[in-house]
């Protein structure tokens, strides 16, 4: 099933936030039908560093092809400014599609830029934006390819500019639109209303970040189609391995932590490992 087809539903659509192979792979096993490749985690965890538009596009690209060859599940790509004017959101189209992305979510933002939960961000045109949603239709090859419109507007202009621009991108062609960081239910309801009825509507779940933490069922019931978690893998991650880090150096010995850690034959199981080894014996020649 195709993300478009999927979004015909009435049921949200709960996309995780994915940075690899063993991250996708979790996730589908847990039983979501969607993933969310972001930007951000891929900064965090390939760079260390934070999510202020470090990570290029052919970093990403790699990540999607990756991922795309572990996971069949539609895989909705952090795509952020599409790196530069129009035609370079189009080479991100043709880049991200090719390395198989279901849909392409680019923002409002100046390049470089920031995540959408910090301070301090600037915004190009409105204009430019349309352009560029523009011209990223014109450049994939599949109309199943969406395109999510994100503005960043409610923190630099306010939140009327921001539906303002909303309305803006979904006259331009955007398939899906994302109103990036509401600072409150009121807000989320509001978007909602606007717009539900008319597209699709993602939400943004950060932990400890401007919008408040909303629930899958209740964002389904204002009108949102796709919620996204997009750093929580991280953040739980970090936190186990810095704990882990600190046992290790302190004991010299990961008996302490065991219980908290899968043993070699644990991991090989949930990585799959015995039927990667049983279907290469079928090609090697042996009679195994």
């Amino acid at each position: 099933m195709t993300l478009k087809s999927r979004l015909k539903r009435q049921e949200i659509v709960v996309a995780p936030g994915v940075f690899d192979g063993l991250t996708a792979s979790l996730a589908e096993a847990a039983g979501f039908e969607a993933l969310y490749l972001s930007g951000a985690a891929v900064a965090y965890t390939r760079l260390g560093r934070p999510d202020i538009g470090l990570t290029t596009a052919s970093e990403m690209a790699d990540t999607m092809t990756l991922i795309a060859d572990r996971t069949s599940l539609p895989v909705i790509i952090d795509a952020d400014t599409g790196f530069g004017n129009a035609l370079n959101a189009q080479r991100t189209m043709r880049l991200y599609e090719r390395a198989g992305a279901s849909a392409l979510q680019v923002e409002d933002q100046t390049y470089p830029k920031r995540c959408g939960h910090l301070a301090d961000k600037s915004l190009i045109s409105a204009s430019e934006m349309t352009g560029k949603i523009a011209a990223m239709a014109d450049a994939r090859a599949s109309q199943d390819t969406l395109i999510i419109a994100r503005t960043d507007a409610i923190a630099v202009e306010g939140f009327a500019a921001a539906t303002d621009r909303a309305e803006a991108y979904l006259d331009a062609g955007a398939d899906v639109l994302f109103i990036e960081a509401p600072q409150s239910r009121t807000q989320l309801e509001g978007i909602a209303k606007q717009f539900s009825a008319r597209v699709p509507l993602l939400a943004n779940m950060v932990e400890g970040g401007a919008t408040p933490i909303t629930g899958a069922d209740d964002l389904e019931t204002q009108g949102f189609s796709i919620v996204i978690f997009p750093g929580g893998i991280v953040r739980a991650l970090a936190r186990t391995a810095r704990d882990y880090y600190d046992s290790l150096s302190k004991y010299g010995s990961n008996a302490p932590f065991s219980d908290r850690m899968f043993d070699f034959d644990g991991l090989n199981e949930v990585i799959g490992t015995g039927e990667m080894l049983e279907r290469g014996a079928r090609y090697d020649g042996s009679d195994r």
